[in-house]
């Protein structure tokens, strides 16, 4: 079984939603501060054994009930403008492994497009034409938007009826993007290693 292993800014991000500074992070988890400062500068690569003692720490200090969509959320969003072609959204998909993009049009979230479409216009009909549409002209309902504080719990249901993407808002601004896959993986570094 493999294991999703936290990155160094996943690891600072969750020390400081905690609000544990590294010394205290350090002295909890029975680890030496500057261990825990080379783990969130990406300089070490840590033992299982102390990712698990963090975690468990970090785990205590934040509260499994506590989880925010801001915790797990992917950022920078990946987005095309509408007046782009299907091709750039193409591109776009293949260069950062996604599916899914939201659309906007001059700021605004406006719509979705996804690789499923996509692929049921290409058997439909003529690809070279498909490929210079605009992406508006592909577009589907824009994915939910939800607060960064929002449950993990509500972010689910949303990702479980269907939705494929939940994207992640403070002030009014699109900050990240959870999928199915980031739900699964990377709620499964609260609950998997410890």
């Amino acid at each position: 079984m493999v294991a999703y292993l936290p990155s160094p800014q996943e690891l600072r991000s969750l020390r400081k939603r905690a609000k544990l500074t590294q010394k205290e992070l350090a002295r909890r988890a029975g680890i030496s501060q500057s261990l825990v400062a080379r783990i969130e500068a990406g300089t070490v690569d840590p033992r299982i054994s102390t990712l698990r003692k963090i975690i468990k720490v970090l785990n205590e200090a934040i509260g499994k009930s506590k989880i925010t969509a801001k915790s797990i959320m992917s950022s920078p969003v990946i987005f095309v403008e509408a007046e782009e072609t299907v091709e750039k959204a193409i591109e776009l998909m293949w260069k950062h492994g996604i599916s899914q993009l939201p659309i906007f049009h001059r700021g605004k979230l406006i719509g979705s497009i996804r690789e499923d479409t996509i692929l049921s216009k290409i058997k439909d009909g003529n690809v070279l034409e498909l490929l210079k549409k605009k992406v508006y002209c592909l577009k589907e309902e824009p994915f939910p938007v939800v607060n960064e504080n929002t449950s993990i719990e509500e972010v689910a249901k949303l990702l479980m009826s269907g939705n494929p993407a939940v994207l992640i808002s403070n002030n009014g601004k699109i900050t990240g993007i959870i999928t199915k896959i980031d739900l699964i993986a990377k709620q499964s570094i609260i609950t998997m290693i410890t």
